[in-house]
């Protein structure tokens, strides 16, 4: 009787976990992503490792991957964690090549461990960094945060890869998609101030600090107000 009861509870277990949908999960994923929860970031991985034959699940298990890295672990752990989302981005691709999420977050994943290898390694992955991104865009044009990616792409790699006007345009474009994200604007200003377009860069710094948080960006908002603060000071 106790095996059947524990037998009984197991396939419980197992249909419960499964019967998890990509919205649901996905929905959990942005509001732990928000406020930058770190342990409920790790058992929302924990729950993703399940999907292996989903190209969806496994394209939100890469962005959660990498997003957990960018702010959820110290410094020395990063790549590791960068490598591993790499390596689950190119399964969920390689399910449905049609993706532009699985696209997207391979892309993301990509460029952020291109920032751990050497030039040349670097402009393999830029290539690969270029193609998913781009793809993503193709597939779902209202991804906004695909366009902030080819923006700081464009305007963060050294010269000649680097090309001003382009970062502008992708950025101006996330900004029209998604009005209401912060970021769009501030990596807007850390342009213009790259740029030395120095009066635009502050109406940008200054439209951060002002606006409302984004819901789905709560602390990564609140680094840029700060980051914006200080910016502005350094332009007096």
């Amino acid at each position: 009787m106790k095996r059947i009861i524990i037998f009984v509870f197991l396939i419980i277990s197992f249909v419960m976990l499964y019967a998890e949908t990509f919205s649901d999960l996905y929905n959990e994923f942005k509001k732990i992503n928000s406020y930058h929860k770190i342990q409920e970031m790790e058992e929302l991985l924990t729950k993703l490792k399940n999907y292996t034959n989903d190209a969806s699940m496994l394209a939100l298990y890469c962005n959660a991957l990498t997003e957990y890295a960018n702010w959820g672990v110290s410094e020395d752990k990063k790549e590791n964690i960068y490598n591993e989302a790499v390596e689950i981005g190119k399964k969920a691709v390689k399910l449905d090549e049609n993706n532009g999420y699985a696209h997207y977050a391979l892309g993301a994943a990509i460029g952020r461990l291109a920032q751990y290898k050497g030039i040349v390694s670097s402009l393999f992955l830029l290539g690969d960094f270029d193609e998913h991104i781009k793809k993503a865009i193709k597939l779902d044009p209202n991804l906004y945060t695909a366009y902030i990616a080819m923006g700081m792409r464009y305007r963060d790699v050294p010269w000649p890869m680097n090309n001003y006007k382009k970062s502008e345009q992708y950025l101006l474009k996330a900004a029209e998609i998604e009005p209401g994200y912060v970021n769009a604007y501030y990596e807007l200003g850390v342009l213009y101030k790259i740029w030395k377009k120095y009066d635009k860069a502050k109406e940008m710094f200054e439209k951060v600090i002002n606006m409302p948080l984004h819901p789905d960006w709560i602390e990564q908002g609140k680094e840029a107000k700060e980051d914006s603060k200080k910016e502005l000071n350094n332009l007096k």
